[in-house]
């Protein structure tokens, strides 16, 4: 578990501890605080919350629940309970008790709320997450994503024999999933709902962040305004509306594919993230006036 306890700290501001860390585990580049700052301040904020709350913001139902699974271990929440950084060193402390537990079936309570943390608080999102990152992210941090990635995929198959996972199918699906509602559709509950849905990740299975919006205004030779990314996005597509629901639709078609890949890892979550970012493809589709 020291692993998961280096990529903990490595979540969190760099500083000697990190480039450290860093050294030790062969990442490479450096820690570097302007690098830190862009990747996890300005574009991917490292929260459970974001990626698996219905409202795609920090904070909401989706930090209650990971504050009520601390405090259904007796721990009290700290002040971010969902932040990935507190999360991973929750894991690893988790795993330390089961070790070091003389009583049998404590150790396997113990193992029960590891293994639900893994499912249900880190593996419910954290491979969107993690895809995102090796796209946007330097070297140091891209590399982090990858040897995190591995590791997560390596406690969930060694996890499945002793804790087996529910049965297949829209129950087995961890509760921050089964609770997401889906992408609304404009024509029925207007636009500004389904602009928040298309940036919350959850319901749109797409990770869109604001190096995505530079893009997509790069690419489509339109104006990139500066702001929030629902009012950047809202920009583009007041520029032009078919143009900009094409792009999004192959945003979401690549990542269903991207989705997809992570199926051996975690089964009916990738399935979830795939079939969302499919529904998101053909309501875009069916939205572009035919030329």
């Amino acid at each position: 578990m020291e692993l998961f306890r280096a990529l903990a700290a490595l979540a969190e501001f760099p500083g000697p501890a990190q480039q450290r860390l860093g050294e030790m585990l062969g990442l490479p580049g450096t820690a570097d605080p302007a690098d830190y700052t862009e990747v996890f301040v300005f574009q991917l904020y490292p929260y459970a919350s974001v990626y698996a709350g219905a409202d795609g913001m920090l904070g909401g139902d989706a930090r209650d629940r990971a504050a009520g699974f601390w405090r259904a271990l007796h721990r009290v929440p700290p002040a971010e309970p969902d932040h990935l950084a507190v999360l991973l060193a929750l894991y690893a402390a988790l795993a330390e008790e089961e070790d070091t537990e003389a009583d049998r079936a404590r150790a396997a309570l113990w193992r029960q709320g590891r293994t639900a943390l893994l499912r249900e608080h880190l593996a419910s999102w954290l491979f969107p997450y993690l895809d995102k990152l090796d796209e946007i992210a330097p070297p140091f941090y891209r590399a982090w994503g990858a040897l995190l990635g591995e590791a997560i995929a390596a406690e969930l198959r060694s996890a499945a024999p002793s804790v087996p996972a529910p049965a297949a199918g829209p129950d087995a699906l961890p509760l921050h999933l089964r609770q997401a509602p889906p992408l609304p559709d404009p024509r029925d509950d207007g636009g500004p709902a389904f602009l928040q849905g298309l940036l919350s990740p959850v319901r749109s299975g797409i990770v869109l962040v604001r190096a995505d919006l530079a893009r997509a205004a790069r690419d489509l030779g339109l104006g990139l305004r500066i702001g929030e990314r629902r009012f950047v996005l809202e920009a583009l597509l007041a520029q032009d509306p078919d143009r900009t629901l094409a792009w999004v639709e192959a945003e979401a078609q690549a990542s269903a594919a991207r989705h997809l890949r992570h199926e051996p890892a975690v089964g009916d979550v990738a399935r979830f993230w795939a079939r969302r970012a499919e529904r998101t493809a053909a309501l875009l589709d069916a939205l572009r006036v035919p030329a």
